[in-house]
């Protein structure tokens, strides 16, 4: 039993729930659009309205005649550049888990690979053809990254520019990723990434697409990039390389470099949602819009497609040309889907 002193000194302690009702749900960016009872996501305090509108300190000097976020440095219009908003609902916290995901899917993949010596399996063949269709193609990934670097750049609305930047370090990843199948394949050197690299530089097959990549460097409007690189280009080769060449693959040992390739299908698959919900809602906004989306769409899948043809021949012979129409038909079908003339 307890002593009269521990009676004396016990405490009651009885626990009560308050209730605090907080003055607005969100902040005044969010409440500004949608009103101040309606709570927000995570995305949409991280995405809505976050861009600059005013006071900025100069021009740049490089572009004098446009302000540091500009509506005019793109022909398409919209009246409110929010509505292009992402369906993956990335922001720097999702996206980051997302990716962290897919890495750790990669890296076992690629530890699986390793341990049990799989890239042995390859045909001489096919292994020399491995080294100079997938090897070069490090250098369309960091393309690409210089690409998403200019959209987030130039870009109006953090609705597009924040995942843009995140499709830059995607792409940037994915050349790293090539790199990495570029040393296994060579015993850890960098040996087979300098052959590639000469390859990009000088074989006829590759010279066509090398010139698309470097023409997208210039085009001056930023959704004309968007159009180009993240729907035409990446259209037409992830279904090419990682899909029709895969598959030719497999009837030469190749299961191991469609696992270490697994990241880039799985990514493409990813990114393509983004992609089409941003080109779809803008098609949609106008009929001025939908005629230069598709103007844009037509002049560059035409241009890609006929640079990817000595590739494809090179790689797949006498399959080259049904190849690329089947990503041509793929491609043309995905585009009407988003409103546009094909």
């Amino acid at each position: 039993m307890r002593s009269h002193h521990e009676r004396e000194n016990s405490v009651s302690i009885d626990l009560k729930t308050l209730n605090v009702k907080p003055r607005r749900q969100t902040f005044g960016h969010i409440a500004r659009r949608f009103g101040e009872d309606r709570p927000a996501t995570r995305y949409e305090e991280g995405m809505l309205d976050v861009q600059a509108t005013d006071h900025f300190h100069y021009r740049p000097l490089w572009a004098p005649e446009y302000e540091l976020y500009d509506k005019r440095r793109t022909a398409i219009e919209l009246e409110d550049w929010y509505v292009l908003r992402d369906p993956r609902q990335f922001y720097y916290a999702t996206y980051n888990i997302s990716r962290t995901g897919m890495r750790q899917a990669a890296d076992h993949n690629f530890d699986f690979v390793e341990k049990r010596g799989m890239l042995d399996n390859l045909t001489p063949e096919w292994r020399a053809k491995v080294e100079n269709y997938l090897l070069p193609l490090r250098h369309v990934a960091w393309g690409a990254n210089m690409n998403a670097s200019q959209i987030c750049d130039q870009g109006y609305g953090t609705a597009v520019t924040a995942p843009a930047i995140f499709t830059a370090g995607d792409q940037l990843g994915i050349a790293q990723l090539i790199s990495q199948i570029g040393m296994m394949l060579e015993g850890g050197t960098g040996e087979a990434l300098d052959r590639a690299k000469d390859q990009w530089m000088t074989a006829d097959y590759w010279q066509g697409v090398r010139q698309v990549v470097e023409d997208t460097f210039v085009v001056e409007d930023w959704f004309e990039l968007f159009v180009a690189q993240n729907l035409v280009i990446d259209g037409l080769v992830y279904p090419l390389v990682y899909e029709s060449f895969d598959a030719e693959g497999q009837k030469h040992g190749g299961a191991a470099i469609s696992m270490l390739s697994e990241f880039m299908s799985e990514w493409f698959a990813d990114h393509s949602r983004w992609a089409d919900a941003v080109i779809k809602t803008a098609a949609k906004e106008s009929d001025a819009n939908k005629d230069r989306l598709s103007a844009w769409f037509a002049a560059w899948r035409d241009k890609a497609a006929a640079s990817l043809r000595p590739l494809s021949a090179y790689v797949l012979e006498d399959g080259g040309d049904a190849a690329v129409d089947a990503a041509l038909e793929t491609l043309n079908a995905r585009a009407a889907k988003l409103g546009l003339s094909v």
